[in-house]
């Protein structure tokens, strides 16, 4: 449903008194830094709060696991108008994504308005719907804040999900860990030492991976099996070529098919097969699955159903010369001392049980009320355009999407919250946003399984959620660009000009005039 860009008619509804500038943000990884810089460079005043030490949300150094990189080649996890460096190698590791947001926050002049180590409590609606109260926690204690607006871009991967194994009491007694992937972040740990990892999801294979070498022993505990692709097909095509294009969404339907990807999956349905069936024969040989008895049994294209993970350098061949130990089909029963005792009878010995098995999808922060608003009955976001929550004012969200351009996403999302706040964009009613809604979480749970965390979740179709984005903005990529992107990587500084053309637009109907920035919030 398309919103139009410049609306004339906004005293109506009481639109003018949404470009108030006080604006709190919760977080500062991607998603919390391009939308503060977003707002900042209209005027607003705004303050993100932090409850780790450093920024960098999933890529900070408080929460970085060994081995970690980033899945996607620099060209396309990068921001549209902040390059990576050159000297940085295809896969950045973690500690170069740190200091890559690093840079965009100072350059940007972000990083002065985040409170690090601190940690939103509690966000109060004000009455008359005059913005929000906000509780935060630091070092020095506990104060009071009023903002505007409220924007949460802490994401879906801020809050562990560790299992509540039976025994771990008496596993932790006798020196026994259980760690999640994320609070894992000293490889020496598990120097000498026997280690269990749960799950097989990036995180998990990229920490067995990197500890195996240097711990007694390192076993992986993986209860489904699922498809995994190597950076590059056949050791010779970056995978990039293949999946991080318009082509490459385009063999997975989406909800609404139209001009050559209604051809994909309809009449040329028989090319769009072969070519997944040639990639999965490709990746099954390359990483000889079937010998490692690793073949998920199930076709490449269940890789759309929730995750979609790179393979770890080296982690098949650990697995092949036995240096890396592989439970399938199996999960973790109980823990004991200095043991755990497996579903398939085995008895393994334990020091740690790291855990790559999920996060939970919370706003804890939000009273209960407003939590009804914001998910449904099965903990589901409901949020229009993965941003706004119906039925509560002055309270948005950005970056509550999993995807391979989660950066811009982020970014051209940030755009979209700027036009909503300056009166450029008017969203639906009330009654078409819910329809909107449920329509998109029926899809997601059909095309799923139910496993789309928690109605965020929109891998692979990175590209057509900007899409819509930007046809709400009325500010699409042009003709030209979009077909070059069918056949090549779709590059972050395709959409450098998204952020201009919107500034353009802006000034021109004096938009941006109208924001009430300040000095700072308001404390009590």
């Amino acid at each position: 449903m398309k919103c139009p860009f410049l609306i004339a008619a906004m005293a109506e509804d009481g639109h003018d008194s949404m470009v108030a500038g006080k604006i709190a943000v919760i977080g500062a990884g991607i998603a919390g830094l391009c939308t503060a810089k977003t707002l900042m460079a209209l005027g607003y005043d705004v303050m993100i709060v932090e409850k780790e030490p450093d920024l960098g949300g999933v890529w900070a150094k408080s929460r970085r696991y060994p081995g970690l990189t980033t899945q996607n080649p620099r060209e396309t996890y990068c921001f549209s108008d902040w390059p990576m460096p050159a000297d940085y190698p295809e896969w950045p590791t973690g500690a170069q994504m740190q200091a890559y947001l690093q840079s965009y926050a100072d350059h940007f002049g972000v990083t002065p308005h985040i409170r690090f180590s601190h940690q939103v409590l509690n966000a109060t609606p004000l009455a008359r719907n005059q913005g929000w109260e906000l509780e935060i926690e630091g070092a020095s204690g506990r104060e009071r804040l009023r903002c505007d607006w409220l924007i949460a871009c802490n994401g879906i991967f801020s809050i562990p999900s560790v299992p509540a194994y039976p025994g771990a009491d008496e596993f932790a007694a006798h020196g026994g860990r259980v760690l999640h992937t994320s609070q894992f972040t000293d490889p020496e740990q598990a120097r000498g030492r026997h280690v269990l990892v749960v799950g097989y999801g990036k995180s998990s294979c990229d920490v067995a991976n990197a500890v195996a070498p240097i711990s007694a022993a390192t076993t992986m505990v993986v209860r489904h099996l699922i498809w995994k692709i190597p950076k590059k097909i056949g050791n010779v095509l970056n995978f990039k070529h293949l999946f991080l294009n318009r082509l490459g969404e385009g063999l997975f339907p989406w909800r609404e098919l139209r001009g050559f990807e209604a051809f994909l999956h309809g009449p040329g349905r028989f090319l769009r097969n072969a070519m997944l069936g040639t990639v999965q024969g490709i990746i099954g040989r390359q990483l000889r699955l079937k010998d490692l008895a690793l073949d998920p049994g199930v076709p490449l294209e269940t890789i759309a159903r929730s995750t979609v993970s790179l393979v770890s350098d080296g982690f098949y061949r650990k697995i092949g010369e036995g240096t890396l130990g592989f439970e399938s089909n199996v999960e973790i029963l109980r823990l004991g001392p200095g043991e755990a005792r497996l579903s398939n009878g085995r008895i393994v010995p334990a020091d740690i049980v790291v855990c790559g098995t999920g996060w939970h999808q919370r706003v804890d922060f939000l009273p209960p009320d407003v939590r009804d608003h914001v998910t449904d009955e099965l903990g589901n976001f409901r949020l229009y355009r993965s941003m706004i929550p119906v039925g509560v004012p002055r309270l948005l969200f950005n970056g509550y999407n999993s995807s391979f351009f989660c950066q811009l996403n982020a970014e051209i999302g940030a755009v979209w919250l700027a036009a909503y706040l300056t009166g450029a964009l008017v969203a639906p009613d009330a009654a078409s946003m819910n329809a909107e809604i449920d329509a998109r979480l029926a899809w997601m749970n059909a095309r799923t399984g139910g496993k789309h965390c928690k109605g965020t979740n929109i891998v692979p179709f990175s590209i057509h959620h900007i899409d819509e984005l930007l046809e709400d903005l009325d500010l699409e990529l042009p003709w030209s660009t979009r077909t070059v992107q069918w056949l090549r990587t779709v590059k972050a500084s395709d959409f450098a000009q998204v952020w201009p053309r919107f500034l353009a637009k802006a000034h021109a109907a004096k938009l941006t005039d109208r924001v009430q920035g300040t000095a700072s919030l308001t404390t009590g």
